[in-house]
């Protein structure tokens, strides 16, 4: 047997009611029509399969389909101020746990009025409910929790190495990291790591890294030029992005090209 419970949630009431008003207020998820019939949470075969047993007829009789289409057309789901846990798991054989629920799951999931999340529920004001996944939930906080961790890793790394340190800086502000001091480098970082420790971990992972802070730090000193995403050299692009412009100057035609750079720059930092 494999439980698996999911909630039906709904969207709080207008917020000019008193709040213990709105904790009592029930909302229900009711039929709607699709094409002059009710709303259905299963094709034909399934509706067959789940809801025999269910109705009062056999779904060999002739009239199933007038008492499905009761069925469905009287079918609501109150949902209160917490909510309705709805079991949707089966077990060994297939069969679900609850059936009831299940039902009501499949009919949630069809109707035009429930997001998949409250983030979709909330962009739409058509969607008055949301289905919330409680496992996906704490596995989508886990993968957050991971790449926080990883950052903290990497960082970690970083703070041992000043050089590095700047490079990562370069590509994760504006901040030109040769008016800094190492501490005030640290701080910035460390910054940037716990508000966004993706975009941290991302360019402190980058096999690119000194290359790409290298080319910022060229446009920094004036000897290559930004437009937009574009990398120019007095007037050649020399790629349409940052890793275009890496492709160009690592190719070994060019290398007398990246030679002349780093030596201009080499002139200005010195």
């Amino acid at each position: 047997m494999a439980s698996k419970k999911i909630f039906l949630r709904r969207k709080d009431v207008d917020s000019f009611l008193p709040q213990e008003l709105r904790a009592e207020a029930v909302m229900k998820l009711s039929s709607v029509f699709v094409n002059r019939q009710p709303l259905k949470g299963f094709d034909y075969e399934d509706e067959k399969k789940y809801l025999n047993g269910i109705l009062d007829v056999d779904p060999a009789n002739h009239e199933w389909p007038k008492f499905a289409k009761t069925f469905w057309a009287d079918l609501t789901i109150p949902v209160g101020f917490e909510g309705v846990e709805l079991e949707i798991g089966k077990d060994e054989s297939g069969n679900p746990i609850q059936i009831m629920d299940f039902i009501k799951y499949n009919f949630a999931l069809r109707h035009p009025h429930t997001a998949l999340s409250k983030e979709e529920m909330d962009k739409d004001y058509k969607k008055r409910f949301y289905i919330q996944d409680t496992s996906k939930d704490d596995l989508k906080k886990n993968i957050q929790v991971q790449v926080k961790k990883d950052a903290d890793k990497e960082f970690i790394k970083l703070s041992s190495d000043a050089k590095a340190m700047k490079w990562v800086l370069r590509l994760v502000s504006d901040i030109n990291p040769d008016t800094m001091s190492r501490e005030q480098i640290e701080n910035m970082l460390y910054d940037v790591k716990e508000k966004q420790p993706k975009k941290f971990l991302k360019i402190a992972t980058d096999k690119q890294l000194s290359m790409k802070a290298e080319i910022e730090e060229m446009v920094s000193a004036g000897i290559l030029r930004k437009i937009g995403n574009q990398i120019v050299f007095i007037d050649e692009i020399l790629g349409d992005t940052l890793d275009n412009a890496i492709l160009h100057l690592k190719d070994k035609k060019n290398s007398s090209k990246l030679t002349i750079l780093r030596a201009k720059l080499k002139e200005l930092v010195a």
